[in-house]
């Protein structure tokens, strides 16, 4: 929120976490979405683990993966 600020430490604790969580559902979202419009299906266990997702690195890389990826296991699979 613009123009305000929070003056409880509570309140800005609890707003900033409610605020990295829709932004880590917000691109959860982004990479089911590239893939279903590539016409890539995420099973299901994919799908729940893309949504729990909170890590904004891994959803970023995983964003820019599903763009080029051939399937589901190349956008989650991690280096070793």
């Amino acid at each position: 929120m613009k123009g305000y600020e929070y003056q409880s430490d509570f309140a800005k604790k609890y707003y900033g976490q409610g605020r990295d969580e829709g932004e880590a559902t917000a691109r959860a979202r982004d990479v089911l979405t590239v893939l279903r419009v590539r016409g890539i299906t995420a099973p299901d266990t994919a799908r729940e683990r893309i949504l729990a997702e909170k890590d904004p690195a891994r959803l970023a890389r995983w964003v820019e993966r599903s763009i080029l990826a051939a399937s589901v296991a190349e956008v989650m699979d991690e280096p070793s």
